[in-house]
């Protein structure tokens, strides 16, 4: 299982970053590249042509300002692909964020927040893991130790206001 990561500058890295540590802490193999959909869209076009061969199932794009790097791809592949808006301008990403969502009909990309780099992971761990149960248990594992994370931040702040109030 592989997951390919493509970023419109080495600029948004430390957006995705998260995602690539994300997906290796599933055990879920990264390629990673960085493309333009308007200065180099031969080298995209390429990129997501040889995909499946080598194994990719999910394609992760991040893009900022117009964004149209998820969409492309898109037009590209049958592989899903996931769009992460980056904030890049001084609109804070929103400009990213609506090229991504608003696809045409037939051209769909699944849309995350913006600057959504952990969630772009976490949903492309979920559709690999529908044909993988090892997978879709280490997400069930990854989910209650959330629950477990918050449950001790509950009980710590009861102590507090405890301590407080006493």
């Amino acid at each position: 299982m592989k997951v390919a990561i493509i970023m419109g500058s080495d600029s948004d890295w430390p957006v995705l970053e998260p995602a690539v540590n994300q997906l290796a802490e599933f055990g879920i193999e990264t390629e990673i590249l960085v493309a333009s959909a308007h200065r180099t869209p031969d080298k995209v076009h390429k990129f997501v042509a040889g995909a499946k061969e080598r194994g990719v199932k999910v394609i992760i794009a991040a893009a900022g300002a117009a964004a149209h790097l998820p969409g492309v791809i898109a037009s590209f592949t049958t592989l899903p692909v996931i769009g992460i808006p980056v904030n890049a301008t001084p609109l804070g990403g929103m400009d990213a964020l609506l090229s991504i969502v608003q696809m045409p009909a037939g051209i769909p990309v699944a849309t995350m927040a913006i600057n959504g780099a952990k969630n772009a992971a976490l949903f492309a761990a979920q559709i690999l893991a529908v044909h993988d149960d090892e997978l879709a248990n280490r997400l069930t594992a990854h989910r209650q130790t959330m629950a477990e994370e918050v449950e001790k931040k509950d009980a710590r702040l009861a102590e507090k206001i405890a301590a407080k109030n006493s």
